[in-house]
């Protein structure tokens, strides 16, 4: 396939991220034992029909089990019977060709090695093309069929090499359709990894000109454009960015639960945040991208939610917030000294009394008192290398 059908197409979806997905599912505890048995089949059955030869085998060490060499010597068979007359069509592009149709034989190429899981070999092949490749989109788009790769085996070392490598390409002359899609893939690297303020920035960008459907569909964007800003971004630029934004909201109502989540926690229902909380917790387990994340997600959401509501009163009882988290006061008090503890929240619980005090810190005197324990600290380190010099 050339550059130019890509960009008319859309790219691929080379390799297929809908496996890595059941992959994910077929080993992962949030999903019922039937749903995962389910995912076990439709990944195996996948394999054997397509003839997947090295993720096979890639199955049988992550799973721990025994690969059945008849199948798995058929399928290599295939694969090198598939491979020789790709190899053909290079060789007849390079003797009776041009260089378009050279480049479009490697391309085929490296899809079918990206196809059956061969990792080490795609990338090899890939690389190849990359060095035939004059124009900075081609180059480009050959760059994303390596981030797919990444993101199909989660290397992050594979991965940040070549966002890398596509904002070098971008700054030299990439179009917009490209800069955008790198925004994408860029955000779901910078979300996998924690970085939810580098995720959101990027999906905000990208969320009015996504074409990159070859990495997740429309609906799926917007629920992680949603998740990522509602936990990085501060209450105004939430509600002009997000609770107002068109784009978002036209998919909302088919994301009853984000939806939930965002104009709850906006509007102060607290009651029903915590509900859609939960939910929301459920679908960060069930993600292959959030699952590392589901307990800092959820932790940082309850901190977010008790500082919204502590920061409107100077003080106010224990009844008072258990009513508007719709929980005991036993549970509030609890999860209050906990975040009290860590440093988390910036009020004081009167026990005897049942009332939460806030005491909101002073920028100006903070940043005084940081001043003088660093020049402390400097001092100190000072007196310690003037005595190391006079001896």
């Amino acid at each position: 396939m050339s550059g130019d059908s890509l960009e008319e197409q859309g790219l691929p979806k080379v390799p297929d991220l809908e496996l890595a997905r059941l992959y994910f599912q077929a080993t992962c505890s949030a999903y019922s034992e039937t749903e995962r048995e389910d995912a076990r089949k439709t990944v195996l059955e996948t394999v054997r029909e397509k003839n997947y030869a090295p993720f096979y085998e890639h199955l049988c060490v992550e799973w721990k089990f025994e690969a059945d060499e008849e199948l798995l010597s058929a399928m290599k068979a295939e694969n090198k019977k598939q491979l020789e007359k790709l190899d053909e069509s290079v060789r007849d592009a390079e003797e009776n060709l041009g260089e378009t149709e050279v480049r479009d034989a490697l391309i085929a190429k490296a899809e079918y090695l990206c196809n059956i899981g061969a990792k080490d070999e795609a990338i090899s092949a890939l690389r190849v093309v990359y060095d035939k490749t004059a124009s900075v989109g081609s180059r480009l788009d050959l760059v994303f069929y390596q981030l797919r790769v990444g993101l199909f085996f989660m290397d992050d070392d594979l991965i940040t090499r070549n966002i890398e490598k596509a904002k070098s390409l971008v700054e030299e002359g990439g179009d917009w359709d490209r800069r955008n899609r790198l925004k994408v893939y860029e955000a779901i690297y910078a979300m996998s990894v924690r970085d939810f303020k580098q995720a959101a920035a990027n999906f905000l960008d990208a969320v009015s000109t996504f074409t990159s459907y070859e990495l997740m569909d429309y609906k799926t964007m917007i629920l992680y454009t949603v998740l990522s800003c509602v936990i990085a971004l501060e209450r105004v630029e939430l509600k002009t960015k997000v609770v107002q934004g068109s784009e978002v909201q036209e998919i909302l109502h088919r994301l009853p639960v984000v939806k939930s989540f965002l104009s709850s926690l906006y509007e102060c229902r607290y009651g029903e945040f915590f509900c859609a909380l939960a939910e929301i917790e459920g679908i960060l387990k069930r993600d292959r991208y959030l699952c590392a994340h589901y307990a800092y997600y959820v932790r940082e959401m309850r901190v977010l939610a008790y500082t919204q509501l502590l920061e409107s009163y100077r003080s106010l009882t224990l009844q008072y917030m258990a009513s508007a988290f719709d929980v005991s006061i036993e549970f509030i008090d609890r999860e209050l000294s906990r975040f009290i503890a860590a440093k988390r929240l910036n009020c004081r619980i009167d026990k005897v009394n049942g009332v939460v005090e806030t005491n909101r810190p002073d920028q100006k005197n903070w940043q005084y008192q940081a001043v003088i324990k660093q020049g402390d600290a400097l001092l100190n380190r000072l007196q310690k290398l003037s005595r190391v010099i006079n001896i």
